[in-house]
Order: C-alpha cells, then structure tokens, then sequence
C-alpha cells in the first residue's frame, strides 16, 4: 500500500509508522546496525541465561536476578525490534491497531518489571554488603523468585490501567504516527481526545513504578558506598567495590536513558533525536547490559572458561556444571 493511501485506512484498523526517512543507503546501514545488534542482543542475554542455569558457582540470588534480568531484555527485544527492522527495510509501514495496542503494552510492561527488579538487584547487594551473616536466609531461592513473579504482574496491572483507557482514545482518521514504535507518548499526541486523563494517571503512576524504586536505589547504594568505605583491608574495599559497579552502571545507563527519552526528546524542534532516543533503551541497553556482566565480572569469566573447557574436553566430568 502506498503512503498516499495512509489517510484512507480508519484509526481503528491500523497506523502508519513512518520510521526513519532517508536514503537507501542510509536505510539499509541502519538496518544492518540494527539487525547486527538484534543477533547480539539474543546470543549475549541467552549465553547469560545458559551460563546462570548450568554452572554452580553463578547459582546465587545476585546471578538469578542478572539472568531475569537478561531474559526481559530478550522479551525488550523482541517486542520492538524485529517490526522496526520490517518499517526500516520498506521505508515505513503500517501496524495494525490491535498489534499496535499489544506492542506497547509489552514493551512497558517489561520497562516497569525492569524497575522493580533493578531495585530486588540493588537490595540483594545492600545485604550482602551490610548484613552478610543473614544473606542466605534473607535471600533464598524461593524469596527470589516470588519476588520475580510479584513484578511481573505489578508491572501487567501497572501498565494495564493506562493502556485499557489509551484503547479507547480517538483519533479522528489521524493514523500517521511520525515515530519507530507504539509508544504511548506519540499516541497521545496523535490522538484527538481529551488526554488528560491518562497523562495524569501516568504522572501518578510513574511513582511506584520508577520514582520510589530510584529512590530506593540510590538509599541502598549510600548505604553500601558508606559501609565499603569503613572496610579497613583495601583489597577487601576493592572487591566489595567490584561487586556493586556491574549494577550500578546497568542501573545509570537504564536511568539515563529513561530520562533522555521522556524529558529530553520532549523538543519537537528535533523530530528524528525523538526517534533515536527511545533506541537507547530498546536497542542500546538490552546489548550492553550481557557485556557489562559478562567482562566486568569474574564468576562469568570462570564460568565461560569452564563451559568452553568443558566442550573441548567432550567429557562427562564437569562437576561444576549442570551439564
């Protein structure tokens, strides 16, 4: 279908995400930075997935949680970038209301299940830190992972409040969305209701959902930052120091980057920075955070030295693997 045909299809059946213009040049050396970060993405959160489930050293509240965490980035993924690919290959393209709908609804359900469990990371180090007699039986298995399953339906009920009432928005035949993806932002603005409402509930919403765990965070890591610094061994300090610095820079790049979408991409005197800045979070964060733990961690080092040694050697005696 042709883009002078947009306006003939009704609101109610689909929308026209216009994507990135430019040349085909241009299109297609995005299109192969994007699919080439796509497979990176996959492979780098499964191989954190494969390495948690299999090796004993990683069988750890801290472990399990950076494994959750990858497998939502894999959901982050999948959710928006195969369908960006597709409106970048044919230079924009419709999306049904429905999938348009379903789309979003994912993509902010996992952004809030991301909230909560970044804070459940940030606990797990605070009382491995400063309360390190009582990790095992404050941290056990079963408390992990209820605590996972708890954020997984906040972030569903959350998410589901603002997005029954966004369903029922008109739009008055505008279906040209000048964005990359169904984000709930450039819906409001096409739509032709009254939006206040939900751009209230959202305000309100955005406190449990990002504002009291960023607190909490940053309280937590006061507190771990002050008992580090009252260690009196430094190579202790620096250990302790090294365990806490993978999450804190996956908790600033995932801040961050929040931020620069829904505060910084707010100046429509710069459509296409509008478009770009949402890819931090949905593209950018989902390929870094595997590589942040994978090298900047040693348990995840041995780990891979004992996967791959273990392939090479083609034998069944590899007792620190679930294998």
């Amino acid at each position: 279908m042709e883009k002078s045909e947009v306006h003939n299809v009704t609101d109610l059946t689909a929308f026209f995400l216009v994507g990135f213009q430019g040349s085909q040049y241009l299109r297609i050396l995005l299109f192969s930075l994007l699919f080439v970060t796509f497979c990176g993405t996959i492979c780098g959160n499964l191989l954190i997935i494969f390495l948690v489930s299999t090796s004993k050293i990683l069988h750890t509240p801290m472990y399990f949680f950076i494994s959750q965490l990858s497998i939502s980035d894999i959901l982050l993924t999948l959710d928006i970038v195969p369908n960006l690919l597709y409106i970048i290959f044919n230079d924009g393209g419709f999306i049904t209301f429905i999938d348009c709908m379903i789309q979003c609804y994912f993509f902010l359900t996992v952004e809030s299940s991301q909230c909560f469990l970044l804070t459940a990371m940030s606990y797990d180090r605070y009382v491995a830190i400063l309360n390190p007699l009582r990790y095992n039986s404050i941290m056990t298995s079963t408390r992990c992972v209820t605590l996972v399953i708890i954020f997984w339906l906040l972030g569903a009920f959350f998410v589901l409040t603002y997005i029954a009432p966004l369903s029922r928005l008109k739009f008055c035949g505008r279906n040209i969305i000048d964005h990359v993806f169904c984000d709930i932002l450039p819906l409001l603005e096409l739509s032709c209701s009254d939006t206040f409402p939900i751009k209230l509930q959202i305000y309100f919403l955005s406190f449990p959902i990002v504002i009291i765990p960023c607190i909490i965070i940053v309280i937590s890591y006061v507190k771990i930052v002050q008992a580090i610094l009252r260690i009196p061994s430094n190579i202790s300090r620096r250990k302790a120091f090294s365990t806490c610095s993978s999450h804190l820079i996956v908790v600033s790049i995932f801040y961050w980057t929040i931020f620069s979408v829904y505060v910084l991409s707010k100046n429509k005197n710069l459509p296409d920075m509008n478009k770009i800045l949402p890819l931090l979070y949905t593209v950018f964060t989902p390929l870094v955070n595997p590589i942040i733990y994978s090298f900047r961690n040693k348990d995840m080092k041995k780990a891979m030295e004992e996967v791959w040694l273990c392939g090479l050697s083609r034998t069944d005696a590899c007792p620190d693997l679930g294998l």
